[in-house]
């Protein structure tokens, strides 16, 4: 894994630890106890359901490790001071057809149906460190795309 930084807001900190929590505290036992059920069918070599319990218990603990790992790696973003756009803004930007809210975020926690976009992303690249009023151009597969920053929060 990893050992770079991980740059998460204060709800994305919790919403980790909360998953975290789930998976040590219930999805853990539900997994030991889907293994105990399926041992008992019998022969382990063609036991689709053993086979499914342990696939699962694979990713479950492959989850902790990567919760794990990230939180130990996190840095907490703050909202951002002033109307310099920053990892942690939020930032209202008009485009030809129409207006558009982001959120620059870490890439752990993008998620651009919600409009949470990652700071290595192309458009929160070309957000970083411009101002209210100024425009970033991102080149996108049919051509350029022009911000133009409204506000920053």
């Amino acid at each position: 894994m990893s050992t770079q930084d991980f740059y998460l807001t204060p709800q994305g900190i919790k919403d980790l630890e909360q998953e975290l929590e789930d998976l040590v505290k219930n999805k853990r036992k539900e997994v030991a106890k889907s293994l105990r059920e399926a041992k008992e069918f019998g022969d382990l070599s063609e036991n689709s359901s053993w086979d499914d319990a342990k696939e699962r218990q694979a990713f479950i603990e492959g989850r902790i490790a990567e919760i794990g790992n990230i939180l130990k790696h996190a840095k907490t973003i703050t909202k951002s001071e002033g109307d310099i756009v920053s990892v942690g803004s939020k930032v209202h930007v008009s485009l030809d057809d129409g207006k558009q809210v982001f959120h620059i975020v870490g890439r752990t926690e993008a998620d651009p149906d919600t409009g949470k976009i990652s700071d290595e992303s192309p458009i929160g690249k070309a957000l970083l460190g411009k101002k209210v009023g100024e425009v970033a151009d991102v080149e996108v597969p049919a051509g350029t795309m022009t911000y133009k920053i409204m506000k920053v929060e």
